[in-house]
């Protein structure tokens, strides 16, 4: 693993693994009356989030508080970045204070990447614009291979079949998830409906190696695994879909498709969840979901990063 955290594809699949390895230790730490390691003492970790989040920036925060990390939250609404300072500013100002690691979700594409080259901290991107969300794909990947798993081990994700549906061309969580179920073996087929289909996915998919289609109840019989996507309706402008309704007919996880996957797949969301939309009820609680796994998942997943990014024991 390098220097930062700013893309699935800054991960081999050795890379993956050993982060899950270390995660699976981590997950006991949940479990403990007492949740603190001491790997991280001593090192100061900023989660710089200029986009709102409930479920990133609070696993990132008891993360590094479980690793013994001085964990400071700032958001961009209580930052000098409201009064119009610049983000290269910001990060600089921060950096400057010695900070050993940056944890930044921003809504530019790219964003990260850039930072990583203005700051001497670690940089973890917990969600650019549209472009990626690798720690999102991680813990969904780690879920998934939990529940493929027997005896407490983490199973196997080569030639399960994953079904990703909904919102792919705001989805910066359908960017990473491709990135990493494939290179751990999954295949992987994506579903939209056109208007939400990303330009270029097609030549995409024949580099990457995943199938897309428009039916989701042609390939819904054959998954393994169902992840819904959540309909970002503040990333559009326009009509993507003509109503609501229409697109949870065409393709929401309704009760009526819920019958139609076996009880044993697992249906992921990474939330926040719009009921009723792309995931009815139902299934966002039925008890193969396993939207709860993935929240608790997310600590074990990040604690993991942490402590690889800093405590030097970086995987290669």
């Amino acid at each position: 693993m390098r220097k930062h955290l700013l893309s699935a594809d800054d991960l081999t699949a050795d890379d993956v693994h050993t982060l899950f390895a270390t995660a699976a230790e981590m997950h006991d730490v949940q479990r403990r009356e007492v949740k603190k390691l001491p790997a991280l003492r001593g090192r100061t970790v900023i989660n710089l989030f200029f986009e709102d989040s409930t479920r990133t920036r609070s696993s990132f925060e008891i993360a590094g508080k479980w690793l013994s990390a001085d964990t400071i939250n700032i958001t961009g609404k209580g930052s000098s970045a409201s009064k119009g300072e610049s983000l290269r500013d910001t990060v600089l100002t921060i950096g400057s204070m010695g900070v050993d690691a940056l944890v930044m979700r921003h809504g530019a594409s790219g964003s990260a990447q850039q930072v990583s080259q203005w700051v001497d901290a670690v940089v973890i991107n917990a969600g650019d614009g549209t472009h990626e969300h690798p720690t999102q794909a991680l813990l969904d990947a780690y879920t998934l291979m939990r529940r493929f798993g027997t005896g407490g081990r983490l199973g196997s994700l080569e030639g399960r079949h994953v079904v990703i549906v909904g919102d792919l061309t705001h989805s910066r969580v359908f960017r990473s998830n491709v990135v990493t179920l494939t290179r751990l073996g999954a295949r992987v087929t994506v579903v939209a409906p056109p208007t939400l289909m990303p330009s270029g996915v097609d030549a995409w998919s024949r580099e990457a190696g995943f199938a897309t289609s428009y039916d989701l109840d042609e390939v819904l019989p054959s998954a393994d695994a169902v992840m819904m996507l959540r309909v970002q309706r503040e990333r559009m402008s326009g009509g993507f879909f003509p109503t609501s309704r229409e697109y949870t007919v065409g393709y929401g996880l309704t009760r009526a498709r819920l019958g139609v996957l076996g009880p044993d797949v697992p249906i992921c969301h990474p939330g926040p969840m719009n009921r009723g939309l792309e995931i009815a009820a139902d299934a966002a609680d039925a008890a193969q979901s396993a939207v709860l796994e993935q929240v608790s998942a997310g600590v074990a997943v990040r604690m993991s990063v942490l402590y690889h990014l800093l405590a030097g024991e970086g995987v290669a």
